[in-house]
Parts: structure tokens; C-alpha cells; sequence
């Protein structure tokens, strides 16, 4: 597997003459939002102003007018990059997964199965989920699968109105972990001991009603980033040997945003929250840029990385 750096220079050189016409294409797509955007938000001031005499008298119009701008707004924004967001994903997204590995394959439109999402117990069931950048394939011996996700929940209010909230916006992996569990073991970000400190926060995890038991780890570090719930505390130390805790810590520290883990079946889960569609293709900014490329890059290899990372190809556990 290709090195972060490695990859860089892939990006630059390899790629760069596409990089160039892509360009020169997002130049031309930047002007073109910008004018239809002018347009479109004079076209709904006029509309608004044509329209005073009834705003005045149901002030509700106002708010389904800003409505209307806002969500047909970002679907004229969706049609104009549509094919620039194609061309993007085809042109490099996939040549840079290709040179990681040759066995890798990827699909711009799919993304992991929402049997997948649900199996890990990490989150509670989505109402509506999308996703895309399927990626799938074998790593080193090791079965990998992963993709955006961005999974809702629906809500009604006493009225009957409908309201939607992100259960999971980011990455999501899933890959053979080569131990049948008997048991199930979830790995959350301790966000109560740092938020209410280690007496009220063990209080809060030790009554998570919607979790199996508590597992208190004996690494003071894991400890403070992490909370472990497993329905056999054997097993579950067992998986999370110190070896792993720390490897988790590093993988956790190099994604740099929360991370969710699930050993279940023979498989173990991995999301990482960013709370946005990672491989799209930046309009605003140049594709040129380093700090635009390197996101590009430190995503795909992290993911694929997990496999090396946390020694998946080691056949440390035997499949029972």
C-alpha cells in the first residue's frame, strides 16, 4: 500500500494534467453559479416584492418563500455540478484508489447497505439514508468495504409537522476481523465524563439503559476518549487487548473527529463522524491547492489504511 506521501505525489504528477483541464472546467462552473445565483435570488426578490400586499397580511408566506429559495436553490446548485462532481469522482477520486490498491473497487453512486449500518448497533436505526463512493474489495487478505453514509431519523411534532435529524453524517467501514464473536462490543467517544467530569459521567454510562454493561478498561488514555459497552465483559476484554487500545488511539488521533467502533459477528465497524460529503469535488477553491488535495488523499488512506493500522491481516483470532 501507497504511503500518504506517496500518494501526494500521485495526485500532483500523475494526475496532473486532468487536474488542469478540471481546472479550467470548475472556472467556468464558478462563474456560471455565481450568475444563475444573481438571477435566481433577483427572480425571488421580485416574486417577494409582487407579492407584499399578501405577506404583509399571512407573515408565514415569508418564511415558506425563504423556504422555497433555499431548497430549490440547492437543487439548481445540485443540476450545475452534477457532471463536473462525475467527471471529478471518475477522473481522480478513482485513480487514487486504484493506486492504493489494484484490488479495490469503487462506485460513485452506491454506498455500504443499510443492513450493514444497522448490524453494528453503533446508532439507532435510520428512517432515510444516502450515501455514495462505495469503495469494496480485499486488502492484504482482509475483506473491506466502506463509503459516505448520511443516515436520518424522522420526527413528528404534536401538530403533525415533519422534521428530520442527522443520526450519522461521515465515513463508514466495515471489514473481516477474522473471530466470531459470541457477544457484541460497541466503542463510543466519552463525551459524558468530559462534559460532566468522571463522578456524574461514569454515573451516566453505568445507567445507559439503551446499552449492554459498562466494560471499564484498564488504559487511563482509552479511558478518557472512550466508553465500552459489551453484553460479555470476558469478550469484550478480551478484543480490546492494550495492543489495540492503542491502536485505536492512534487511528482515532490521525482521523481527528469522533470515532464510533462495533466488534460484531466476525466484523468489526468503524464510523467516523465529519458531518460531510467527503469526496466532492471543491468549486470554490482550486483543486490545485495542497490542503484541498491532502483532504482528498488523508481520507481514502485512512480508510483503507484500517486494515494495516489495526493489523486486521494478522491472524491473531481464529475463526470459531
Amino acid at each position: 500500500m501507497k504511503s500518504t506521501s506517496e500518494l501526494t505525489d500521485f495526485y500532483y504528477k500523475t494526475l496532473y494534467p486532468t487536474l488542469q483541464e478540471l481546472e479550467e472546467d470548475r472556472k467556468h462552473l464558478r462563474h456560471r453559479i455565481i450568475v444563475v445565483g444573481v438571477i435566481y435570488s433577483l427572480l425571488i426578490l421580485v416574486i417577494t416584492f409582487l407579492l407584499f400586499s399578501f405577506i404583509a397580511q399571512a407573515p408565514d408566506m415569508l418564511f415558506f418563500i425563504a423556504f422555497v429559495y433555499f431548497g430549490l436553490g440547492a437543487v439548481i446548485y445540485k443540476f450545475l455540478i452534477k457532471d463536473y462532481t462525475q467527471e471529478f469522482k471518475q477522473s481522480i477520486i478513482k485513480p487514487l484508489i486504484q493506486a492504493i490498491d489494484a484490488n479495490l473497487s469503487y462506485n460513485s453512486n452506491h454506498h455500504i447497505s443499510e443492513h450493514l449500518f444497522t448490524r453494528s448497533d453503533i446508532f439507532s436505526s435510520p428512517d432515510r439514508m444516502s450515501g455514495n463512493d462505495y469503495v469494496r474489495g480485499v486488502v492484504d487478505g482482509t475483506k473491506i468495504e466502506f463509503s459516505d453514509i448520511h443516515a436520518q431519523k424522522r420526527h413528528k411534532n404534536s401538530k403533525g409537522k415533519e422534521s428530520w435529524s442527522t443520526i450519522f453524517r461521515g465515513l463508514y467501514i466495515v471489514a473481516d476481523f477474522n473471530k466470531n464473536f459470541h457477544g457484541k462490543t460497541v466503542v463510543l467517544p466519552d463525551t459524558a465524563q468530559s462534559t460532566f467530569g468522571n463522578l456524574i459521567g461514569n454515573w451516566l454510562q453505568s445507567n445507559n439503559l439503551s446499552r449492554d454493561e459498562l466494560v471499564k478498561m484498564d488504559d487511563t488514555e482509552f479511558e478518557r476518549e472512550f466508553v465500552v459497552y459489551s453484553s460479555d465483559q470476558i469478550e469484550a476484554r478480551y478484543i480490546l487487548s492494550n495492543s489495540l487500545m492503542k491502536k485505536l488511539l492512534i487511528f482515532k488521533n490521525k482521523s481527528e473527529h469522533p470515532l464510533y467502533i462495533s466488534f460484531i459477528g466476525n466484523h468489526i465497524h468503524i464510523a467516523v463522524y465529519y458531518d460531510k460529503d467527503l469526496f466532492e469535488p471543491s468549486v470554490f477553491r482550486s483543486l490545485l491547492e495542497y490542503k484541498i488535495a491532502m483532504e482528498y488523499v488523508k481520507t481514502l488512506h485512512l480508510a483503507i489504511s484500517i486494515v494495516d493500522e489495526l493489523k486486521l491481516n494478522q491472524k491473531l483470532w481464529s475463526k470459531l
